[in-house]
C-alpha cells in the first residue's frame, strides 16, 4: 500500500537514503529541503524546496501527507565547539505544531545515539569526546527529543549509532530496551530501511530506539 510521506532533510545523508528507500518501495515522497529543487526527477518524487524554520512553508508541505520522517542534519564544523545550536529544537517545534494543525499524526524522527535517554548508555571515555565535540548539537537534540515525547503525536525516535556509507543490507538491530543500548556502526542506507519499516508496519509508536548493525 502506497503512503504519502514527507521527508525533511531529503537531499543529504540519511534523508537522501530514505527518499531512495521510500521510492524503491513505491511510496509517494514529498522531499523537503532547501536544495530540493536540484533533485533529479523520479516517479513518485515531489521535490519541495523550503526552509524548515518557516512555519508557513512547513504547513504547506504537510498538505495531503500521511506520515513525516524528520532527518534534518547540520554540517559539522569547528564552530560547533562554541556556537549554540538550535535548529533541531526550533524546527521540531514548528513541525509538531504544523502536524497537529494538519491532523497528521505519524512522525518518525532521527536524532542520534547519545541524545536524550540514550546518553546514559555512552561509556565514560566516549562521553568525554562526545561532549567536547558534539556537546552543543546534542544538547539541542535533547531539547528536540523532549518536545517530541511531550507531543500527542504517534511518534518514534530513532537513534542510529556511528554512521557509515556502507551498502544497504535491509537489516539492522533495533535496540528497544535501554539496557541493550550500545555504540557501534550502521549504514545510512540501513537506517533508512528502518525508518520506512516503521512507517509501513507501525513500529515503535511512542517509543525511542537505538539502531545498530
Amino acid at each position: 500500500m502506497s503512503t504519502h510521506i514527507t521527508i525533511f532533510g531529503a537531499t543529504s545523508g540519511i534523508g537522501q537514503c530514505t527518499v531512495e528507500e521510500a521510492l524503491r518501495r513505491n511510496h509517494t515522497v514529498r522531499a523537503f529541503a532547501r536544495s530540493a529543487g536540484d533533485m533529479a526527477p523520479a516517479p513518485g518524487l515531489e521535490p519541495f524546496p523550503g526552509d524548515a524554520l518557516d512555519p508557513a512553508t512547513v504547513a504547506e508541505a504537510l498538505k495531503g501527507t500521511d506520515a513525516v520522517i524528520y532527518a534534518l542534519g547540520i554540517k559539522e564544523s569547528v564552530s560547533m565547539l562554541w556556537k549554540e545550536v538550535t535548529l533541531f529544537s526550533e524546527s521540531t517545534r514548528i513541525l509538531l505544531d504544523a502536524m497537529q494543525n494538519a491532523g497528521v499524526s505519524r512522525l518518525v524522527a532521527v536524532t542520534g545515539f547519545g541524545a536524550g535517554r540514550s546518553r546514559a548508555a555512552i561509556s565514560s571515555i566516549e562521553s568525554l569526546g562526545h561532549k567536547a565535540i558534539l556537546g552543543r548539537p546534542y544538547a539541542d537534540k535533547d531539547r528536540q527529543e523532549a518536545l517530541i515525547m511531550d507531543s500527542p503525536l504517534d511518534w518514534t525516535i530513532a537513534r542510529p549509532v556511528i554512521l557509515t556509507n556502507g551498502a544497504r543490507t535491509g537489516t539492522c538491530k533495533v535496540l528497544r530496551e535501554p539496557k541493550a543500548w550500545r555504540n557501534g556502526l550502521i549504514s545510512r542506507a540501513d537506517t533508512a530501511c528502518y525508518l520506512i519499516d516503521a512507517i509501513e508496519q507501525g513500529l515503535d509508536i511512542r517509543g525511542d530506539v537505538v539502531l545498530a548493525r
